[in-house]
């Protein structure tokens, strides 16, 4: 065998049948009480259920993640962000959402949850993609990945 040396990202995941009944929980395990509800406008139903689930810890919706996050996609969620002080975001989605709130992480340090309703890879890697001008960059990065801070939800 040939020898490597492997960097493991380090993660919270909690899975199981039921276990989205946690999130209320594990959003203040990360001592946080102002969450900010990201999804794509497809996943709009599932993240008004999460929103309920939360109850007051919700502050709010932003339901415009869009494919390969646009930086104004990013900027207008941050805005939002900013506004109603949330000291956290909750991914609900695929790559999209997810993508969405590592850009979120990535530049301003607020702590993510995430509950992904597909395998996209985006809850799991430290690459961050993002469209400015037409133009698809990627970037890598610890700072956007879901970390002991933050963590990865999987139900």
């Amino acid at each position: 065998m040939r020898p490597f040396i492997y960097n493991a990202l380090p993660a919270r995941v909690v899975f199981g049948s039921g276990t989205l009944s946690r999130l209320p929980d594990e959003v203040a395990r990360l001592g946080c009480s102002r969450a900010l509800v990201l999804s794509t406008k497809v996943q709009e139903q599932s993240e008004k259920e999460v929103q309920q689930l939360l109850g007051s810890s919700a502050v709010g919706l932003y339901s415009n993640a869009t494919m390969h996050t646009p930086e104004t996609i990013t900027e207008e969620a941050m805005k939002l962000a900013s506004e109603l002080k949330a000291d956290c975001v909750v991914s609900v989605g695929g790559g999209s959402t997810i993508g969405l709130g590592n850009a979120i992480a990535y530049r301003t340090d607020l702590p993510q949850i995430v509950v992904p309703t597909t395998y996209a890879g985006s809850e799991a890697t430290p690459i961050l993609g993002q469209t400015a001008g037409g133009q698809k960059t990627t970037l890598k990065s610890d700072k956007g990945t879901p970390t002991p801070r933050s963590f990865t939800w999987i139900h």
